[in-house]
């Protein structure tokens, strides 16, 4: 046997973060990969989530502050920022700066367009059913 079998275990041997290595960058934005949060913005996919949905029926009473937001919401004011900024930027938001406060309000193109898309299905649904009942046998009398 070598002597290099006998040779005693290091720190960094027993510990797998010693071994890691450090930090280089001074930000952490810096020494981690960028992952976008949000990759899609459609609109029906933001309307997925049951916080932005609860933003947007408190935008449909009135135009309203970030603040104000997360005083009625149990999310935290970071967090209605960033549902915020995925709503405005699928197009159902719009942001106006009143000094240094941010009021937010619901974007009417945004909220027609969803409109018209949920106008669209509709039709096609009945005309499906409507096509449907036209081409059943009718029972005999």
């Amino acid at each position: 046997m070598s002597s290099a079998s006998a040779t005693p275990a290091t720190p960094a041997d027993h510990n797998p973060a010693a071994a890691t290595p450090a930090l280089t960058l001074p930000t952490v934005s810096g020494n981690l990969p960028f992952v976008p949060a949000y990759r899609d913005v459609d609109a029906w996919a933001t309307l997925g989530d049951g916080t932005r949905r609860a933003i947007l029926e408190r935008l449909a009473e009135r135009p309203r502050a970030v603040g104000e937001l997360a005083d009625e919401l149990p999310v935290s004011r970071p967090a209605v920022s960033q549902h915020l900024k995925v709503l405005k930027e699928s197009g159902l938001v719009d942001e106006d700066t009143v000094g240094t406060r941010h009021i937010y309000r619901l974007n009417p193109a945004g909220v027609s367009a969803l409109r018209d898309q949920l106008d669209t299905f509709w039709n096609r649904a009945l005309a499906g059913y409507e096509t449907t009942i036209d081409h059943t046998p009718k029972d005999h009398q």
